[in-house]
């Protein structure tokens, strides 16, 4: 673990974390967009990894076109992206609750995936899996449902994400693994999470784009998923201090980055040097 050096030039594949490392909501971090231009200059890719399940493909590009980031659909890998890959490989078309935003079950569904958002008498029996995602149109009624369902049945029981604050521009808001923590505490269960720590982002990154691990780099702002899924993906990482991670928090971290810098912008510097 050490300050980022120009070893940094060597990667060609840069995963990297969205919230609290290249931006805060609509507003990118000072230094993402001359970073990103280095990538593309150097002849690198830059792929987006985010936990955030809220949005799909679609929906970040169009943020990502507003902010004035050059993306296409290959520029990113949400966990909700890669939960409806596992999802298909896992249940095909059997019938999966979904609690989640509009966006994140219209993209399971594009994925021939049969889904419900609600649980009655006719179709309980049918049902083979509860998945939480990130949900920022959450309801009571939507916590009460999950809880009948997990605690009447013995389906499985699966996460996009075990982020328990999501950064805002004023601060922070509770993420999909804090949703699961309450639910924790009503039905004494935990979901498999699918989203970083889980190194299946990172595979189908390296996969999709013909990079080897040694060229790829994972950057981002939480040790216990960003830098949690490089180090189970064995990559390089990257922690920056415009998040969650405080650079006190590297004394007793079970999950040292490789590198450390306070900004992106930072990155930016050893890389056009």
């Amino acid at each position: 673990m050490k300050a980022i050096t120009s070893d940094i030039k060597k990667k060609k594949l840069f995963l990297l974390d969205i919230d609290g490392t290249i931006s805060f909501d609509a507003t990118p971090i000072d230094g993402t967009m001359d970073f990103l231009e280095e990538v593309r200059t150097q002849g690198g890719k830059y792929v987006f990894i985010t936990n955030n399940s809220t949005k799909s493909i679609e929906d970040y590009m169009i943020k990502f076109e507003k902010m004035g980031i050059l993306v296409d659909e290959t520029s990113f890998l949400t966990s909700s992206f890669a939960t409806a890959h596992y999802l298909k490989e896992h249940y095909g078309t059997k019938l999966l609750y979904v609690l989640g935003t509009k966006s994140f079950i219209q993209e399971l569904r594009k994925f021939g995936l049969n889904i419900t958002e609600e649980v009655v008498e006719s179709n309980k029996q049918q049902i083979v899996a509860a998945i939480v995602g990130f949900d920022n149109e959450l309801t009571y009624g939507k916590i009460e449902t999950i809880c009948e369902l997990l605690e009447t049945t013995q389906i499985d029981y699966l996460a996009t994400n075990p982020d328990l604050a999501c950064p805002v521009s004023y601060g922070y808001v509770p993420d999909c693994g804090a949703i699961c923590n309450l639910l924790k505490e009503a039905v004494k269960r935990e979901p498999i999470y699918l989203g970083k720590p889980n190194r299946l982002m990172v595979d189908m990154a390296c996969n999709a784009n013909g990079y080897g691990p040694e060229e790829t780099v994972v950057i981002g702002d939480r040790l216990y998923t960003d830098i949690a899924c490089g180090i189970n993906a064995e990559v390089d990482t990257v922690v920056v201090f415009t998040g969650e991670a405080k650079y006190e928090d590297l004394e007793t971290t079970a999950y040292p980055p490789t590198y450390y810098c306070e900004t992106i912008k930072d990155i930016y510097n050893v890389l056009k040097d």
